[in-house]
């Protein structure tokens, strides 16, 4: 405690830049204040202010620690915060993002499944580098993230992988056929998610198709379902899908890649650092609601290829 008392005299000391106004603002004497920071630079072993008769300035190091102090002064309280909550069975809701293409299934039966607990999931629509700010920001407690993706600073739970396959027209001479492998659509275009959304996926799900020997004659982004089935109808490419989108028009069909050829995966995320206490929990439980979808497995297990969830315990 007395190491966050010596960051917030700092702190003072540093937004005032005058050590009588940080001393009036902490409501402290100044000696004992100069004395406070006189220790910390002794400790660090570095020299945070340039001080003379006239002004006192921020030096380099001061300017580092600065932010440094500012964020882990805003997690402790956020800690002490929930800590009490918890406490007092007053927690706050939990605010989660998942991804758009997340089945409206799986959305209500995690709603559903959580109302059990005394906590509101606000549930937030947003791609996975919305989340990955988000959660930087603090502005959401957890996110249902998309692979591979930077998670420098998150905890991650049991991981979800997703085998997608091919959408395309029913009037397709390939739509016969009862699966297909990626060289197949050779001379094809694609239509994918941008790559903004989730610039980690995109480039794992391209760089696939290129070693299979599917190479996209054109590449047209679009993110609402509606809209990929437009793109797909109107012959401007193929799509992966877990096969949803197929469900929503009788004129466009899916069919089933090779096993391991092509997969998503999912994964619950949130700040390692004074996390949501129910954000653990939440994550197991979108691992059971999505075995209990009818169309999951354990990874040890081997399931028929049509089934398309496969879940991984451990970072991805």
């Amino acid at each position: 405690m007395d190491l966050l008392r010596q960051l917030r005299y700092f702190v003072a000391v540093a937004e005032e830049l005058h050590f009588g106004r940080a001393a009036e603002r902490l409501g402290i004497a100044q000696p004992p204040l100069s004395q406070r920071i006189r220790k910390l630079e002794t400790d660090l072993g570095a020299r945070l202010f340039d001080r003379n008769s006239r002004r006192v300035e921020l030096t380099e190091a001061g300017q580092i620690l600065l932010a440094e102090s500012r964020d882990l002064l805003a997690r402790w309280e956020r800690t002490t915060s929930l800590v009490g909550k918890a406490h007092r069975g007053e927690m706050d809701a939990l605010r989660v993002g998942v991804p758009p293409e997340l089945a409206g299934r799986v959305l209500a039966a995690i709603l559903t499944a959580f109302e059990s607990r005394e906590v509101r999931v606000d549930l937030q629509e947003l791609t996975t580098a919305e989340q990955v700010r988000l959660l930087a920001d603090r502005q959401l407690d957890a996110g249902l993230l998309q692979h591979p993706v930077d998670v420098v600073g998150l905890e991650l739970g049991p991981a979800v992988d997703t085998p997608v396959g091919v959408v395309l027209p029913r009037d397709s001479p390939l739509a016969v056929r009862s699966s297909l492998t990626l060289a197949e659509l050779a001379g094809l275009g694609l239509v994918i998610f941008p790559r903004a959304a989730a610039p980690g996926l995109y480039d794992a799900t391209l760089r696939t198709c290129w070693e299979h020997g599917f190479k996209p004659t054109r590449v047209q982004h679009a993110r609402n379902p509606e809209f990929v089935l437009g793109m797909v109808l109107s012959g401007r490419g193929v799509a992966f899908d877990q096969g949803m989108v197929a469900q929503k028009e009788p004129r466009v069909v899916w069919r089933p890649l090779p096993e391991g050829t092509l997969s998503w995966r999912l994964s619950l995320a949130w700040p390692a650092a004074a996390p949501h206490p129910l954000a653990p929990e939440l994550a197991e439980l979108i691992v059971r609601v999505v075995q209990g979808d009818g169309a999951s497995r354990p990874a040890a297990v081997r399931a028929a290829p049509q089934r398309p969830w496969n879940v991984v315990y451990g970072r991805p």
